[in-house]
């Protein structure tokens, strides 16, 4: 069964080359039969997304366009559910940062002390602020094929 043939996917954009559309990693679990274990599998799906919404690292749902775009473009971005960073627990609700909840780490900040170098969520910008500046996902990105020395190709993927 492809990836292509679901009508609603989960995935995370990854770098993209094409203009309007993101591209999507979408992880299925897979059966193999003959060990009766699920092994991750990985495909790769270009969805329609003429506004750039999406940028790289955001968990985004995708569903199947009614018609294909061009050859590779066959879904569409339907919503961002989580942006980079920002992802929430689906059981508790709560607000998570790598593995641990955001609250136990404000409870163990107030346990021991805060760490100066400590960041704040409650505080922080939204992400975008940084464009040009540090945060390079607005540009446009080209495939580079060979290096050339004192040739500078900052947005290569």
């Amino acid at each position: 069964m492809s990836a292509r043939s679901l009508s609603l996917l989960l995935g995370k954009c990854v770098p993209s080359v094409k203009k309007n559309a993101a591209k999507v990693c979408v992880t299925r679990m897979e059966l193999d039969d003959n060990l009766l274990m699920y092994y991750r599998k990985v495909s790769y799906v270009y969805a329609h997304d003429p506004e750039a919404v999406c940028k790289t690292g955001d968990i985004v749902l995708i569903e199947e366009l009614p018609q294909k775009l061009s050859r590779l473009v066959t879904h569409g971005v339907r919503e961002i559910v989580f942006p980079l960073g920002d992802v929430v627990d689906p059981i508790t609700g709560q607000r998570v940062s790598g593995t641990r909840f955001r609250s136990e780490l404000e409870e163990e900040n107030t346990l021991y002390g805060e760490a100066p170098e400590r960041f704040r969520y409650d505080t922080a910008p939204p992400r975008g602020w940084q464009e040009g500046k540090k945060d390079f996902t607005d540009k446009d990105t080209y495939i580079k094929y060979h290096e050339i020395e004192g040739d500078d190709q900052p947005y290569g993927v």
